[in-house]
């Protein structure tokens, strides 16, 4: 016997950007304006924070969407997959800086990570513009600024982490605005750019 679910128009998206623009508008301040003073307690919370909101939000908008596209096949639109993958790996990716950052570990490698997530935003920003997904698009853009400039950060450029910050609070507030977008599309029917 086959089962066969119905397609849903509900995909966790707003979870994922909601998680991901928390984690940017609390780590960009400190980065941007440092504030508040890094300090053991500030990297413990950050990191907490780091692991929960992008980390966990994402990773578990990502699951959702790949057994969803995969094993039950209620998602069908295929740029959900390149949501899918991006959720799951940038969620995957803060467990581990938010969980560096709450240890006080050597944040050096994260240099070849940025190489990694610079491919990543790539492929989203690729995907997104190309079905004309412009608003998720411009997510991946925003992305790719921050690998670029994470990865100066992490060579030890000292005024890349004022741009780190920098980027990570706008694409912090154009993700608040796709979660809220997304959240009374589905929710009332409305019609925002997303």
């Amino acid at each position: 016997m086959e089962l066969t679910f119905a397609t849903s128009a509900f995909p966790p998206l707003a979870l994922g950007f909601f998680g991901l623009g928390t984690g940017y508008l609390v780590w960009g301040p400190q980065e941007l304006f440092g504030w508040p003073r890094r300090d053991e307690p500030v990297d413990r919370s950050l990191g907490v924070w780091g692991i929960w909101m992008p980390g966990f939000c994402q990773f578990v908008a990502g699951i959702i969407l790949f057994i969803g596209l995969s094993w039950f096949q209620v998602f069908r639109e295929p740029p959900l997959y390149m949501a899918a993958l991006a959720f799951s790996a940038y969620g995957i990716h803060w467990f581990a800086i938010g969980w560096n950052r709450y240890r006080g570990n050597d944040p050096r490698p994260n240099a070849g990570l940025s190489v990694a997530y610079l491919v990543i935003s790539a492929m989203g920003a690729t995907v997104f513009f190309a079905v004309g997904d412009w608003p998720v698009g411009l997510v991946f853009a925003g992305l790719l600024a921050v690998y670029v400039t994470e990865f100066f950060v992490s060579t030890g450029v000292a005024l890349a982490e004022r741009a780190l910050g920098l980027f990570r609070i706008l694409t912090g507030f154009w993700l608040m605005y796709l979660a809220y977008a997304v959240t009374v599309d589905f929710a009332l029917g409305y019609h925002w750019p997303t």
